[in-house]
C-alpha cells in the first residue's frame, strides 16, 4: 500500500529508498515475509502462543518478539516454530520487485 503524505511531500516508498540503502529494504521485506507466515500459519493451526512453546521448546517471550520483528532470532529457534507449525524454510527465487530489479 503506498501512503502519500502531503505534509512530507511524498510517499513511504520515496522516503524509505531515501532512508534505506536496496540491501536494508531487501532485508525488511524478507524478514516481514517470513514473520507474515509464522503468524498466518499460527492463526490456520488456532495455537495460542503457550500451545506453540509447548510444541516448539521455545519460550513464549521469545515467539511474541519474533512475532513482532522486535528481535532476530537464530535459524535454529526459527526452524523450531516453524517444525511446531508444521513449517520449514526453502531457499526459492524471491518473487517480489524493487525498483526495476528483480531480487
Amino acid at each position: 500500500m503506498i501512503m502519500s503524505n502531503g505534509a512530507i511531500g511524498g510517499t513511504w516508498d520515496d522516503l524509505e529508498k531515501e532512508i534505506f540503502t536496496p540491501e536494508e529494504i531487501r532485508e525488511s521485506k524478507l524478514r516481514t515475509a517470513v514473520i507474515g507466515e509464522l503468524i498466518k500459519a499460527k492463526g490456520e493451526r488456532g495455537l495460542s502462543l503457550k500451545k506453540l512453546e509447548e510444541l516448539s521448546g521455545v519460550g513464549r517471550a521469545t515467539i511474541s518478539k519474533m512475532e513482532k520483528g522486535y528481535s532476530s532470532c537464530k535459524t535454529d529457534t526459527l526452524l523450531k516454530v516453524l517444525a511446531a507449525l508444521g513449517k520449514t524454510l526453502a531457499v526459492v527465487p524471491i518473487e517480489f520487485e524493487l525498483e526495476t530489479e528483480k531480487i
